[in-house]
């Protein structure tokens, strides 16, 4: 067992346990709940700055490092910097959970990491000029050891000892009161908002309330059924149809026709050309004029405002494409009241 393990308590040493696989054990990465709730003056949370990037799992074995993403693909090839950072450290047994982000004027912008996000080779990677930082905020695995028994702010310290973080690698680091006060302080500065997190809970393998997220604007992942032709001097598509699964029917959300640059229209008719079917995957009939339809197997985020009564996105802006979401994963979010 390393130094760092052997420091632990009594009572946290008997909960490790021998470890899995790095990437069996990032295969089924923990996922916050959406949450409305602004009261937490009982404390036993803590609370951490929500990016606007893509979930990544670190996992160094056996002399290699392995980025991954949420649903499992290989990531290396779109991030080698972050690589080497993690081949660099003198720890080299370990699996640990963050997020990938592009900078924007100060700020996490998804739209400009989506043009590391479609690459699969490194040269291409480091020639688009787009930095990217990788926040670590939590540790599965450390010299061969399960430490997701372990509570959250001791899993924290594990990490924060273990590794270097310099270069493309950065700490998450927490406050330990929040509200929301904190929150709006977190929307000012334009973030996307606050994760909350019970502090000594542990690292489950599902969507949990012990990690809730609060955000400052409504937004979330929509899977892509469809698109209409594009009017006037516009090129590629008119807007994209979106829907969300619910009881195993992809059910229409609305169109969102914003967000758009030229490059991105085109390379989207392109993948949906590729995916085209004559029969709507929508389960309710979808009345826009000149619909083309789509295999639902791309997924967009997208902002937007709020729901209509009748289930429709208002003032929708498309964010992006997620490469690290399954279409069938895709719900529609309802806060968690309380």
């Amino acid at each position: 067992m390393s130094t760092l393990l052997d420091g632990l308590s009594t009572e946290h040493r008997r909960r490790l346990r021998d470890a899995a696989p790095g990437a069996e054990l990032a295969a089924s990465p923990m996922l916050a709940t959406l949450s409305d709730r602004r009261d937490f003056g009982r404390g036993g949370w803590i609370f951490e700055r929500k990016l606007d990037g893509i979930r990544l799992l670190a996992v160094r074995e056996r002399g290699r490092v392995r980025l991954l993403s949420r649903t499992g693909r290989s990531l290396n090839g779109s991030y080698p910097e972050i690589v080497e950072a993690l081949e660099a450290q003198d720890c080299d047994d370990f699996t640990a959970d963050g997020e990938v982000v592009a900078f924007s004027a100060g700020r996490t912008d998804f739209s400009r990491l989506q043009q590391r996000m479609q690459l699969t080779d490194p040269d291409q990677a480091r020639t688009t000029g787009v930095a990217v930082t990788y926040y670590l905020f939590d540790l599965l695995r450390l010299d061969g050891q399960d430490v997701r028994g372990l509570p959250l702010r001791a899993r924290k310290s594990l990490l924060r000892s273990a590794l270097r973080f310099r270069g493309p690698l950065r700490f998450t680091a927490h406050r330990n009161q929040g509200g929301q006060g904190l929150l709006d302080d977190a929307c000012r500065r334009g973030w996307e908002g606050l994760i909350a997190k019970v502090a000594d809970g542990r690292y489950v393998t599902r969507r949990s309330p012990d990690w809730l997220k609060l955000k400052c604007a409504s937004g979330q992942e929509f899977v892509v059924g469809g698109f209409t032709e594009p009017a006037g001097s516009r090129v590629g598509l008119g807007a994209l149809l979106l829907g969300y699964y619910e009881d195993g029917r992809l059910r229409y959300a609305g169109k969102v026709g914003t967000g758009y640059d030229h490059a991105t229209l085109l390379d989207l008719r392109r993948r949906l050309d590729q995916l085209a079917t004559r029969r709507s995957p929508f389960a309710e009939p979808v009345r826009e004029k000149g619909a083309h339809w789509a295999e639902p197997e791309l997924v967009a985020e997208t902002g937007f405002t709020e729901w209509t009564r009748d289930g429709r996105l208002r003032h929708p802006r498309f964010l992006g494409l997620r490469e690290d979401k399954k279409p069938g994963d895709v719900v529609r979010e309802r806060p968690r009241r309380g």
